[in-house]
């Protein structure tokens, strides 16, 4: 992720909602830092990834990258993301894929294929359950939850898939939620991860980088639309709900696994 701190603390936050005692570890893979020094304020909050180490935590998240435009075997890092997608399914431990680190991991283990949106998939947006998951338990038809990508993963090939179970999808079928359960397999396309002004930072972010370039403003997320003032935040039970119970999942699993 860019702002790789905001992103720590995002995690901290959302993984402690379960009231359960959580020991976070945040690991950056090291070829993407091949041939250069590593820079300071990722060295200061980072650890070297160490897929053995990794596989042996109680549960383990790969998060979102602003790489999904290019294609994975374009992505400096993909040989190390690949092998520890391995490491992980061999090791039986939870497994959350987030966005992009949904994308690498569909692909890879299910043999998903990727596909350019037509524009970005940017803002709020309600969701329908087609499946049964404890990870949703409680939440209403039409709950909301915040996307923001550029490519989208093969539905037909997801459906098509026995292992996998499309759990749910907004109305005009971008897909939210996957899951594998028998191989402690998650994988979830929104940023239930962000606070209300997440989406905010990250239009602020790309315009700031290409301010010659025209962004789609995120959809449904401010009470004014005319600018950045009052944003919405009506993911938060979505938020608490998923975040809660996948921890839970972890410890669960913990417990199965130690008996």
């Amino acid at each position: 992720m860019h702002d790789k701190a905001d992103t720590n603390a995002r995690f901290n936050r959302v993984l402690r909602l379960a009231g359960l005692p959580i020991v976070p570890h945040f690991y950056y893979p090291v070829s993407h830092y091949a041939g250069r020094a590593v820079p300071s304020a990722v060295s200061a909050i980072l650890a070297p990834l160490r897929i053995d180490e990794a596989a042996a935590l109680d549960a383990f998240i790969i998060t979102g990258a602003p790489v999904e435009q290019f294609a994975f075997a374009d992505v400096t890092y993909i040989a190390e993301v690949n092998a520890l997608l391995d490491a992980l399914a061999a090791g039986g431990r939870e497994q959350l894929y987030l966005c992009w680190g949904g994308m690498a991991a569909l692909a890879h283990q299910y043999g998903i294929a990727k596909h350019m949106l037509p524009h970005k998939l940017f803002g709020v947006y309600p969701h329908e359950q087609l499946a049964a998951s404890d990870l949703l338990t409680g939440l209403p038809a039409g709950f909301m939850a915040p996307h923001a990508r550029y490519a989208e993963m093969d539905r037909a090939q997801v459906q098509a898939t026995s292992a996998l179970t499309l759990v749910s999808e907004t109305p005009a079928h971008h897909l939210f939620l996957v899951e594998n359960a028998a191989a402690h397999q998650t994988f979830m396309f929104a940023h239930l991860e962000y606070g209300p002004l997440g989406l905010a930072h990250e239009y602020q972010r790309e315009i700031a980088a290409h301010p010659e370039r025209h962004y789609r403003r995120p959809e449904q997320v401010f009470a004014d639309p005319a600018h950045f003032g009052g944003p919405v935040f009506n993911w938060a039970d979505t938020q608490a709900t998923f975040f809660s119970q996948w921890v839970r999942r972890v410890a669960a699993n913990r417990l199965s696994s130690t008996n």
